[in-house]
């Protein structure tokens, strides 16, 4: 939004003034901006809570507020604070204080909440103009960056303290132009967070062009990256755009970046250093604007070690190095990401949804998950196909099941905890027997020391609640029993 234009956008103003209401609105409305007005900081607060829950995904039918600060039963700075209670900490829309009786401390005191700006009446039209078009500027970005989160949270899955951070690298590397190296266990996900990325940039508009490194032959990889002109090999009987070229204006995202060949190695360092490529029998150089993204399973310093890739290619790729955490260090996504691919293989074949029962879960839960999210989601889809109804433990496959299923349906009692020192081992007890058996002991003891606080017990023992709920199901744990 220049200086020259219109504001555009919805402004409440909230005053007990008939006056100032009407002159806000004269200035407002004449830069082209739509005034909804209140004389009470109650009926406004109603009409923001109300904005908030009917907008839609990233904007909001009001973006800025405009309140007096002395107003009778509420005051400004009270429906500010309301507002950050609303907002989590911080008001969800930019707020202008507006007074003709401020005082230092209440202007710090709004500062403190989160206020916008804060000015004196009488009104200077100019001033209330400059200040409401730098909300709207403030509120357009907020709202962008609310959308670009909605995205990525739509396909990245998991609310475990490592994915949290991985969202927030996402969302924070997205808005800019760096290469970005994608690390990660192979079925981590890591392509969905390449497209996280490309969603979150700049560029979203633009093409995201994906290429695994591994799957094609290393006599064709040059020619598919950068491609070839009529003639220029046996086979070429036609001019080709490589995906470089195919990505212009977009995303490139090499996948399984560690199993590419060195000369095409050198020939991509190249194109990352000039912006330009040469197709294969080509005379003239191509210019490109991609961005690049690359992805591994492999550890690149250890390649670049032993020779295998090229130490000048590696620091052009791994700008900002991006770590995908694998399902093991997550186990408190497992619920969430179980329930997900089961509804999601449920409607794409056609099949009734379908429940899953406590012991099903937890058998789900307390398998390792080697082939990460990608072996979950073939499990999770096998699964809502092959069951004649809701889940049960007899229709999570053996192979996972294992020994698991007798103990996920008769949880350890309290009576199997084992004093050391105090008598010997029960005789026949297995491993996992005793394992759970003392572990349930130092898990009763914890929360006992929290006086029942789980939130603060999984924070003692250094695991997710969710996990930690989890866990005291598996061991039947609950409180007076």
């Amino acid at each position: 939004m220049s200086e020259t234009t219109g504001l555009g956008g919805t402004i409440l103003v909230i005053d007990d003034e008939r006056n100032i209401r009407r002159t806000l609105r004269m200035v407002l409305e004449g830069e082209g901006a739509t005034v909804l007005d209140a004389d009470s900081a109650e009926e406004g607060l109603e009409m923001i809570q109300r904005a908030l829950v009917e907008g839609p995904e990233g904007q909001r039918p009001i973006q800025v507020v405009m309140v007096d600060v002395c107003l009778p039963n509420m005051s400004g700075l009270q429906l500010l604070e309301k507002l950050c209670e609303i907002g989590g900490g911080a008001p969800p829309l930019p707020v202008i204080l507006i007074s003709g009786h401020a005082t230092v401390t209440d202007a710090v005191r709004a500062t403190r909440l989160g206020a916008f700006d804060f000015f004196e009446k009488p009104l200077a039209r100019d001033r209330v103009i400059v200040s409401v078009r730098n909300a709207l500027r403030h509120y357009q970005t907020e709202a962008e960056l609310r959308s670009l989160r909605a995205r990525a949270r739509r396909e990245i899955i998991g609310e475990s303290r490592p994915m949290q951070e991985l969202l927030r690298q996402v969302i924070k590397v997205g808005g800019t132009r760096a290469r970005v190296l994608i690390e990660g266990e192979s079925g981590t996900g890591k392509e969905l967070v390449a497209r996280a990325i490309h969603d979150a940039s700049e560029r979203r508009a633009g093409a995201f062009v994906k290429v695994n490194c591994a799957a094609i032959p290393r006599e064709l990889i040059e020619s598919e990256l950068f491609g070839h002109e009529r003639g220029s090999f046996t086979g070429a009987t036609a001019q080709k755009r490589g995906l470089f070229e195919l990505a212009h204006g977009g995303t490139l995202f090499l996948d399984e970046i560690g199993d590419m060949d060195l000369n095409a190695q050198a020939k991509v360092l190249r194109v990352l250093q000039s912006g330009e490529l040469m197709r294969v029998g080509g005379e003239r150089p191509i210019k490109v604007d991609v961005r690049v993204l690359a992805a591994t399973h492999r550890n690149l310093r250890e390649l670049v070690g032993t020779g295998e890739f090229r130490e000048d290619l590696y620091f052009r790729l791994a700008v900002v190095p991006i770590s995908v955490p694998p399902l093991r260090e997550r186990p408190g996504d497992v619920a969430l990401l179980c329930r997900y691919y089961l509804d999601l293989a449920c409607h794409e074949n056609g099949i009734a949804p379908k429940r899953m029962s406590p012991a099903a879960q937890a058998v789900l839960e307390a398998y390792p998950w080697p082939g990460n999210v990608r072996e979950l989601r073939n499990v999770m889809e096998r699964i809502a196909i092959l069951s004649d109804g809701d889940i049960e433990i007899g229709d999570v496959p053996l192979e996972i099941r294992g020994d698991l299923e007798e103990e996920a349906a008769a949880p350890v009692g309290g009576d199997a905890v084992v004093q050391f020192g105090e008598g010997a081992v029960p005789p026949g007890m297995s491993l996992k027997a005793f394992r759970d058996s003392v572990e349930r002991a130092f898990i009763l003891q914890r929360l006992s020391e929290q006086n029942w606080n789980v939130s603060k017990t999984a924070e003692t023992l250094d695991v997710e609640r969710t996990h930690l709920h989890k866990k005291m199901k598996l061991l039947g744990i609950a409180r007076g029993g």
